[in-house]
C-alpha cells in the first residue's frame, strides 16, 4: 500500500522493448534502495523492482499498465514520481492508495495563483462519480484533494513544494495524469449493488 506522498523525482535513463512489456530503468538513488521483487509506485502505478544496481531501478511494464497509464509515454529524459510503499509501523501522510491506476486523464488548464497552481483535468465518464470535492484523488501517484467538481472534469491546488518536487509542476495541457480513484468509493458501490 503507498499513500501518495512523492519520495523522489527521477528521470529515466532507458525504455527498452521487451517481447509484449517494456523494460524501464530510471535513476532512483534511494539511500536504501528498494531490492528486486520489492514493489515501487512509478508515476502511481505500482511495479516491482526487476533489477536494482548503481543507484537504478528496472521495472518491466506490461501492456495493461502502459494502456490505462502514461508509462507507454516515457522516453530517455523523461522524469517520473517514485513512493516506496508504506511500512507497517509507518506514517500515514496521504491517504489510501493502491497503485492501480483507474485510467488517463488530460489536463485541461492551470492558473497561477500566486504561486500556488490550480489545475483542471478532464476524466473519463466511469470515473466521475468517485470524485467529491474535498475527497481524496491520486493524481501521477500524488495524493491530492479535490477542490472542484464538473460533469467530466476536476479541480486541485498545488503548492509550491509539490510544484518543485513532482511531475505535476511540469505538466501542459493536454498531457497525460495517471488516475486513481478513492477504492473505498468502488467497494462501498459494488456492496450497495449486491443488496439492491
Amino acid at each position: 500500500m503507498f499513500t501518495g506522498i512523492v519520495e523522489r523525482l527521477a528521470d529515466v535513463v532507458t525504455v527498452e522493448s521487451a517481447g509484449a512489456a517494456r523494460r524501464l530503468v530510471v535513476r532512483g538513488e534511494f539511500t536504501d534502495m528498494p531490492p528486486v521483487g520489492a514493489s515501487v509506485a512509478v508515476n502511481g502505478v505500482c511495479l516491482t523492482v526487476v533489477s536494482s544496481a548503481d543507484g537504478n531501478l528496472a521495472f518491466d511494464v506490461v501492456a495493461e499498465s502502459m494502456d490505462r497509464s502514461n508509462l507507454g509515454a516515457l522516453s530517455a529524459g523523461s522524469q517520473v514520481n517514485l513512493e516506496r510503499p508504506m511500512p507497517a509501523t509507518g506514517r500515514f501522510d496521504g491517504h489510501v492508495v493502491q497503485g492501480h491506476v483507474d485510467g488517463r486523464g488530460t489536463v485541461l488548464s492551470r492558473i497561477d495563483e500566486g504561486g500556488s497552481h490550480r489545475i483542471r483535468v478532464e476524466l473519463p465518464s466511469s470515473l466521475a462519480r468517485y470524485v467529491v470535492e474535498k475527497g481524496s484523488v491520486t493524481v501521477d501517484g500524488v495524493s491530492l484533494t479535490v477542490t472542484g467538481v464538473g460533469q467530466d472534469w476536476f479541480e486541485f491546488v498545488l503548492i509550491p513544494h509539490t510544484l518543485d518536487a513532482t511531475t505535476l509542476g511540469k505538466r501542459g495541457i493536454g498531457e497525460h495524469v495517471n488516475l486513481e480513484v478513492d477504492v473505498i468509493a468502488k467497494y462501498v458501490e459494488r456492496l450497495l449493488e449486491a443488496h439492491s
